[in-house]
């Protein structure tokens, strides 16, 4: 029995289409478990001010690490205008409780933020809280800025 041409065609992009909707299923649910099993603590530089001390850095802070944080502080690299780093600090978020936001203001003495290109975390000084490894804050760490200055790992 032989087949219309057409008839063939049809069979093909159906083929196709049916092989297509499938890949995109399959990459939709992999992105989905992939991003949805990852513990996380987020860190975004949402803003720097002048302030009366110097610099002032706003940060938004999500801890989805799956447990509360009593504490968690970063020591952080300031980078001047010339890419040279100009201090250490240590900038200390406190408690951070699992699920929640919270913003945080850091004012940095005598720090000029036009003059601030870039901050760094340079390691996790404290990360505590009930069962979380102290490894736990670095290992999900991940940073973004909304700010003017890089920040970054």
């Amino acid at each position: 029995m032989k087949q219309s041409p057409s008839f063939i065609g049809r069979t093909r992009l159906l083929v196709v289409a049916t092989t297509l909707s499938l890949s995109l299923y399959s990459a939709a649910a992999q992105s989905q478990e992939a991003s949805g099993s990852a513990p996380s603590l987020t860190l975004e530089l949402n803003g720097t001010q002048p302030s009366e001390k110097g610099c002032r850095l706003t940060f938004v802070v999500a801890n989805d690490l799956g447990a509360d944080l009593t504490r968690a502080a970063f020591e952080i690299a300031l980078f001047n205008d010339q890419g040279v780093v100009e201090r250490l600090m240590v900038l200390d978020f406190r408690d951070l409780p699992e699920g929640k936001t919270k913003v945080s203001r850091f004012d940095l003495a005598g720090a000029d933020c036009a003059k601030t290109s870039r901050v760094l975390v340079n390691s996790v000084t404290e990360c505590s809280g009930k069962g979380v490894q102290p490894d736990a804050c670095m290992k999900g760490l991940k940073t973004s800025s909304k700010a003017a200055i890089t920040f970054g790992l």
